[in-house]
């Protein structure tokens, strides 16, 4: 993609006069439409914003467009209580309530219903999940346990990013830009109809990210550019049936720098335990998701979801071929006082792996399936003023067997512009693939050899899986506050306690001794659930549309993580975990309409300190100035991190030594036409 093409499209795009059409302005929003937005991730039935019991956070497609974000990730930053770190230019730190990390395993994300986390970690790939940002429509993100209707993994919160529907993306669009850090990137999009009642549009989308900076200044390794295209398909054989079809295929390289472990002979105290290896990964894979909805009545509906994803990596560390395959049906309806939805799931994932410079895996090849049920009902107890929800998901898995998880939710709402909430919860975290069969070659480390005196002997720590390995679990106590406190000012207040039980531990086993490649002991740490913990934290949200023509959105997170080994464990750096989240974060938008036409957004960003690895506050500053000289041209340019030429954010863990880079201070233009 060249740096020129955005100047030629722009011209182009001036010298073209369509039909002028009706343009989305955050400004024709009010606080009240915001407010009753509808949601579906809390209840897996729509259902407003305000009308939730749950830490529920929506970042709309206008929020995407004017905080100048290019990626899922960066448009993450805007809710509160999520932790959104870069490691380097193309991996990211996505987590709720703490436990961050590259891989972290706690956070159920889903794209239209479609699970996108990887059962090789029970984590997400970030640098596959994309999509043409303009075809978003929401990103509901709840924080907290989410098991009830999703299932193991949605512990800590479930991220569910849904796309427009198709008939309100007809017409075509074309969008592209450049800069200093993000190079390169367009997409383009058409939309049209299929007779009566069905609607499509396909898509396609190419982006170019520029190598990072580490913390000496060195040029890393972490170029990323990706392509994708894929289609949506929405119709309506009739009046009480809808068909949604999904596809993309995608592939894509994403490089990463390693200190990859050595063994050096032994009796050689100077000699390097570790080599830096560049290392350009690559991707591909695609999926095919079908869902088909019935209306039976204006109180009950059903559906039946069926995706196949196939998912493609080989990087340094492994390589990874994976096949999904979901099923998934539900049925609402209601009975006098009471709202039921119910349904059952089946998946069978197959992954085939293959042993890199750092990781192997016993067994190679392993297929699994999960059975699942819900049934959750919500008791009106007092019309419009006091409603609870009860519900639970039962699962039995390959690893565990058989798992429940319930929660109970109250909402009440003793006035139409207040609203208390309480719940409780039970979720777990059932173990992956890696969990059960991975093999890491960590660090190596020379010790003094009591045979020969002056001399070294190197020590190579790995990190083994074990089927042993149980699920970890999650009681959660919940209570939040949502009020419409005047006419344009919204507060949206969750405080929380989570007290986890049987978290991964690394348990120390006897030392062996090995003599090829080389003389050296191995020290094996295998995978237990021998550490405990508990969490506190308070997120507050609040929106205020100062003028008709000003909008500020205001976002604070306090959280405190505490872990603690059990009686008869030897962890020994578990519990570092408790460092890699911070304390405080703050956000404050501004959203202000100039002039017709005229928009300018700034986006301050406040993040304490990680005291586990030393990473320090850092304040962020993002600006955006957007013009439209016509209501189907769209002209931006933004600055992403203005107050720092660069800034660490997040050190990865010292299992897998992944060498990251900074987020720099980069300035990028676009061009959007639609037609």
């Amino acid at each position: 993609m060249k740096a020129g093409l955005p100047l030629a499209l722009l011209a182009a795009c001036l010298a073209w006069s369509p039909p002028a059409r009706a343009g989305d302005d955050l400004m024709d929003l009010s606080l009240e439409d915001l407010l009753a937005v509808e949601v579906t991730s809390v209840s897996r039935k729509p259902q407003k914003l305000s009308d939730t019991a749950a830490a529920v956070f929506v970042i709309t497609r206008e929020d995407i467009r004017r905080s100048g974000a290019t990626s899922i990730p960066e448009a993450l930053r805007m809710a509160p209580g999520l932790q959104v770190a870069r490691i380097d230019a193309n991996k990211w730190v996505v987590t709720a309530r703490g436990f961050a990390d590259r891989f972290s395993n706690k956070l159920l994300v889903l794209v239209d219903g479609r699970s996108v986390y990887t059962p090789l970690f029970s984590g997400v790939y970030w640098d596959v999940q994309d999509t043409l940002l303009e075809d978003v429509d929401r990103i509901e993100v709840i924080r907290g346990p989410g098991a009830a209707l999703w299932g193991a993994n949605a512990v800590n919160g479930v991220i569910n990013i849904i796309t427009r529907h198709a008939a309100d993306t007809q017409g075509g669009l074309v969008t592209a830009g450049g800069g200093t850090e993000a190079r390169a990137f367009g997409g383009a999009r058409y939309g049209g109809a299929l007779g009566e009642g069905a609607q499509y549009r396909l898509f396609a989308k190419g982006a170019q990210t520029d190598k990072g900076e580490d913390a000496s200044g060195r040029e890393g390794a972490d170029a990323w550019h990706a392509l994708r295209g894929g289609l949506r398909l929405d119709a309506r054989p009739s009046a009480r049936d809808a068909v949604l079809v999904t596809g993309e295929a995608y592939r894509g390289e994403a490089g990463t720098r390693y200190l990859v472990p050595r063994l050096p002979p032994p009796g050689s105290p100077g000699a390097q335990t570790g080599e830096i290896v560049e290392d350009d990964g690559r991707f591909w894979g695609g999926h095919l998701l079908g869902r088909w909805s019935r209306t039976l009545s204006p109180a009950s509906d059903l559906a039946l979801q069926l995706y196949y994803d196939r998912t493609d990596r080989r990087e340094l560390l492994f390589g990874e071929r994976r096949d999904t395959l979901d099923a998934d049906f539900q049925h609402r309806f209601g009975m006098a006082r009471h709202e039921l939805v119910w349904g059952f799931g089946y998946r069978l994932t197959r992954g085939e792996l293959e042993t890199g410079e750092v990781i192997a895996f016993d067994p190679s090849t392993r297929t699994d399936q999960l059975w699942s049920a819900f049934v959750q009902d919500d008791v009106t107890l007092v019309p419009e003023r006091l409603r609870l929800t009860l519900g639970s998901k039962f699962e039995h898995n390959d690893y565990t067997g058989f798992e429940v998880q319930p929660n109970a939710r109250l909402l009440w709402t003793p006035l139409p512009r207040h609203s208390f909430w309480a719940a409780v919860s039970r979720a777990v975290r059932t173990p992956s693939q890696g969990d059960a069969g991975a093999r890491i070659r960590s660090n190596v480390t020379l010790v003094p050899d009591p045979r020969q005196p002056g001399a070294t002997f190197p020590v190579q720590l790995v990190l083994e899986g074990s089927e042993d390995f149980g699920s970890e679990s999650l009681l959660a106590y919940e209570a939040g506050y949502r009020a419409h406190l005047a006419h344009e000012l919204s507060l949206d207040v969750t405080g929380f306690h989570h007290r986890y039980r049987d978290l991964r531990s690394f348990e120390p086993q006897e030392p062996e001794l090995r003599a090829e490649p080389v003389p050296h002991a191995v020290q094996a740490l295998r995978w237990d659930n021998r550490l405990e913990g508990r969490a506190w934290g308070v997120e507050t949200a609040a929106d205020w549309f100062a003028l008709p023509w000003w909008r500020l959105q205001l976002a604070h997170t306090w959280f405190l993580l505490e872990l603690r080994a059990r009686d008869g464990s030897a962890d020994f750096f578990s519990e570092n975990d408790e460092g890699r989240s911070p304390r405080h974060q703050v956000s404050l938008r501004s959203s202000l309409d100039v002039t017709s036409g005229l928009e300018l957004d700034v986006w301050l960003r406040r993040v304490s300190r990680l005291p586990q690895d030393g990473v320090e506050s850092y304040t962020a500053l993002d600006v955006r100035l957007g013009w439209s000289p016509r209501e189907d041209l769209e002209l931006s340019v933004a600055g992403q991190n203005l107050l720092d030429r660069r800034r660490a954010e997040f050190e990865p863990g010292q299992a897998i030594r992944t060498l990251p880079t900074e987020a720099e201070r980069g300035v990028y233009g676009r061009v959007t036409l639609r037609f």
